[in-house]
């Protein structure tokens, strides 16, 4: 133990970047698998999409994420710093959660579902691209893969506690409103939807936790490449 508390790779992963980047992946994760998993229940068994439909309307979502992650390293990253964009963008998908807590049975897409679903899609390109990069930024290139499988772990670590944390309490939710209300199809429906909604609740607070948490834990300077290392981009 001593001896990898003097290594260099002990060093580099104890930095605040790279760590509160893994962080920030590890609760986009979470958050994201919230999304993809109860959107599309909500969406097929909640309003009757047909699984085309479904996997087409998050297109709205996709098209945020390409929005945030083209514009935010080049216009944005530069000038406020990781710390910040991390943390605003939680704030802003937490946002597009909420507005996704008020569907109902009746809701339509264009009104309830995509603004929330372009708020998400905003707030997740700019967490993304930047923890990415604050993740593997100077990184030897003899740790470049092991810098990549841990960004990818800990998206599919936070992906699978949230599935496991989520999926009770959508039950939950269900059981609780089914026990409280009349029986029939119409509050077996809304049980659903109640369920949905519930861990979209859980998934918008998540996200702003990953906010406090960039806010307290990152740095606001990006890694610099290491010695001799070619920069790529700015």
């Amino acid at each position: 133990m001593i001896t990898n508390r003097t290594s260099r790779d002990y060093a580099e992963a104890l930095d605040r970047t790279r760590g509160g980047s893994f962080l920030a992946v590890f609760v986009l994760g979470m958050g994201m698998f919230s999304i993809f998993l109860f959107l599309t229940y909500y969406l097929e068994a909640g309003i009757g999409y047909s699984p085309i439909q479904a996997g087409l309307s998050f297109l709205s979502m996709v098209g945020g994420i390409v929005a945030s992650s083209t514009m935010v390293p080049s216009l944005l990253l530069p000038r406020v710093g990781p710390r910040i964009v991390i943390s605003a963008g939680f704030l802003v998908s937490a946002s597009g959660m909420a507005l996704l807590t008020r569907l109902t049975l009746d809701s339509s897409y264009g009104a309830n579902i995509m603004p929330g679903m372009i708020l998400l899609g905003l707030g997740i390109g700019g967490v993304m691209t930047t923890a990415f990069q604050g993740a593997t930024a100077g990184v030897h290139h003899e740790d470049a893969g092991v810098a990549s499988a841990l960004i990818n772990t800990s998206q599919q670590v936070g992906g699978s506690i949230s599935t496991a944390l989520l999926t009770t309490v959508a039950a939950s939710a269900a059981t609780d409103y089914v026990s409280s209300h009349e029986p029939g199809a119409l509050t077996v429906a809304q049980a659903g939807v109640e369920s949905y909604t519930a861990t979209l609740a859980w998934g918008a607070g998540i996200f702003v936790v990953g906010a406090v948490l960039a806010a307290f834990l990152m740095p606001n300077s990006a890694l610099a490449p290491s010695e001799g290392e070619p920069v790529i981009a700015h």
